[in-house]
């Protein structure tokens, strides 16, 4: 499940900023900022069967590819071989009605009808193959498991939502920063920002800003990643970023 992510009204951040006290307020300007994973996901079902087994706990990690659920599938696998069975079928009434068509035994539409039949078997053992293919769920990325939000089972319909997974090898930072800034602020520009549930100070640099402004608020979102990756920092955690004020870069 997508993480909802709130952060407070540009100008508060702006007027936090101005009203810092000391030398800070001169040297620096800073904005709310929220840590966020590189990557997430929330991973439905394509079937509509019995949950047999979800093997990770919330907070467990695992690999690219690996199953994180298995589904029930009895039903699809028994369509699959009657599938195949039609299409051994189909293949060799197609495959003697050819050999007839050589001492002209048999007529053109009959050759033509066992090809689409043919054809049509194909279809259907490759569609059953598809379904009993999406009986495990696999991670597509290496990460950790947020929340499951099935049991084992438990029915599940198609398109159910299953397991929502993260990515945390890396964090960035998500900002929103008065448009003003747009002057001088660019992509590759040093910031610090302080998390409030750790206290301490970490490296960043801007990586994109978004290509549009809210004409409303006068802000614009930007995005940022940590030069590190501290073990202690976790996802939705957040803090105060700071950036160097334009006129300390002026010579």
């Amino acid at each position: 499940m997508a993480v909802r992510r709130s952060y407070p009204c540009p100008w508060l951040s702006a007027l936090l900023a101005l009203t810092l006290s000391g030398p800070l307020a001169a040297e620096e300007l800073g904005v709310r900022a929220q840590l966020v994973a590189a990557r997430e996901a929330v991973l439905s079902s394509d079937l509509a069967a019995r949950v047999l087994s979800v093997p990770r706990k919330p907070g467990e990690a695992f690999g690219r590819g690996e199953p994180l659920a298995r589904l029930d599938c009895s039903l699809y696998e028994a369509q699959l071989a009657k599938a195949k069975a039609q299409l051994l079928e189909a293949s060799k009434v197609h495959a003697v009605n050819k050999n007839l068509d050589q001492y002209g035994s048999i007529s053109l539409l009959e050759i033509e009808v066992s090809e689409a039949r043919l054809g049509a078997a194909r279809a259907e053992a490759d569609l059953m193959a598809v379904a009993v293919s999406r009986c495990e769920v696999s991670a597509p990325f290496a990460g950790k498991l947020v929340e499951a939000f099935v049991d084992p089972h438990q029915y599940v319909a198609e398109g159910q939502q299953l397991l929502a997974i993260v990515d945390d090898s890396r964090l960035d930072v998500e900002m929103i920063v008065p448009s003003s800034w747009l002057a001088w602020l660019r992509p590759g520009a040093a910031f610090e920002i302080r998390v409030d549930e750790t206290g301490g100070t970490y490296a960043a640099v801007l990586r994109r800003i978004s290509p549009q402004v809210d004409a409303v608020s006068q802000s614009v979102k930007v995005y940022g990643a940590l030069e590190a990756r501290p073990p202690e920092l976790m996802v939705g955690m957040s803090g105060f970023a700071r950036f160097a004020s334009p006129r300390d870069d002026a010579p």
